[in-house]
């Protein structure tokens, strides 16, 4: 379809910064090509370690409790298919990333999903996740800043859904992706940083969308060393080792990246307040997103549901947005808009969205 604007794909529109680039080249050019370590290369690891620590106070041992991985997605299925035995459970809140609710089933796990609400911001609750505690329940996975909604969650409530794990004596599975890319002052809260949470947590981070490398194919996972053991064992025998250019790049991007996660933040930020403001006056309601790059309104004005909506503005405007029930329980009567693309064509967006809504309206 010619002249589409897609707000689909929650993929950096920035090319990897060019330091990061230059140093997986040099890797390259360097004849780094072999495989590294399964646990990837120790000096990432160090740099894994060094980044949470400067960032979030939490300290993980580079030797034992950190695993560079294929992206996050690999590290939440060495995650799910380490843990979980046939049957388990696993309380999934939604809406949430597609793969979330897949991945726990291709473990062999059942996954329990949890519709969160907007007049909470899409933020899970401790009561929510007790009510749904069964004898099965082994895990509680949760992602904030939150694809696809945008939410973040704050401190008082990721304590006490720490408090609710140690009382049922559950995992916390915590994909931190997008944790670098809050907004309005928040603070990003690692859930290994909360009193009595590390002994329990499994974290998600990588590379992808903080330092625009999706490409490369890197993330890691960080765990009390009895259960990242065992997922190494899954890795090694999938996949081996993280791409090792990927890896030498990571380094660069861990140890002197800041000031680009920084430049491309506030790009998003601009591009965020431009979206979530348009969208607001034509009448689809958006709370505010504090934290990824997405926005979530609600288009319960036009009369369609999310589907119809998806369908319709494609056909007859040209744009490209997700609906919301792809994300599961509470996605119902949204749309998810990337605003990780260019400002011209986010305010071209809005013109045809504003069309549209003069017709739908």
């Amino acid at each position: 379809m010619p002249d589409v604007i897609s707000l689909g794909i929650g993929e950096p529109d920035f090319v990897t910064p060019h330091p990061i680039l230059a140093a997986g080249v040099r890797s390259l050019e360097a004849g780094k090509t072999g495989y590294t370590s399964n646990s990837g290369l120790l000096e990432l690891r160090q740099s894994i370690s060094r980044y949470l620590e400067r960032l979030y106070g939490v300290g993980y041992d580079p030797e034992a409790e950190i695993l560079a991985t294929v992206g996050v997605s690999e590290a939440l299925y060495l995650t799910l298919t380490a843990i979980l035995d046939p049957g388990d459970e696993v309380i999934v809140p939604q809406p949430c990333f597609v793969a979330y609710t897949a991945e726990v089933q291709f473990a062999g796990g059942v996954p329990v999903p949890l519709g969160t609400r907007v007049d909470n911001d899409f933020q899970v609750t401790a009561a929510d996740i007790e009510a749904k505690v069964t004898p099965r329940t082994k895990a509680i996975l949760i992602g904030y800043p939150c694809n696809p909604t945008g939410a973040v969650i704050s401190r008082e409530h990721l304590a006490e859904i720490v408090a609710v794990a140690i009382k049922h004596d559950l995992l916390l599975i915590s994909d931190e992706i997008y944790a670098r890319l809050v907004y309005s002052g928040f603070q990003h809260v690692c859930i290994a940083s909360l009193p009595g949470a590390r002994e329990r947590s499994v974290l998600l981070g990588g590379f992808s969308k903080s330092h625009a490398m999706t490409g490369w194919r890197l993330g890691y996972v960080a765990a009390p060393a009895e259960l990242l053991a065992a997922m190494r064992k899954v890795h090694q025998y999938t996949i081996m080792s993280a791409p090792t250019p990927a890896q030498w790049a990571g380094i660069e991007a861990l140890e002197h990246g800041d000031e680009h996660v920084e430049a491309m933040v506030a790009e998003y930020d601009r591009r965020r307040r431009l979206i979530v403001g348009g969208l607001n006056q034509l009448g689809l309601d958006c709370f505010e997103p504090k934290g990824a790059f997405y926005a979530f309104p609600s288009v319960a004005k036009s009369g369609m549901n999310e589907v119809e909506f998806a369908d319709t503005i494609l056909s007859e405007e040209q744009v490209a947005v997700v609906p919301g029930s792809a994300f599961g329980e509470g996605g119902d009567g949204y749309v998810r808009l990337s605003y990780a693309t260019a400002y011209e064509k986010l305010e071209k967006a809005l013109e045809r969205f504003a069309r549209f809504m003069r017709r739908h309206g």
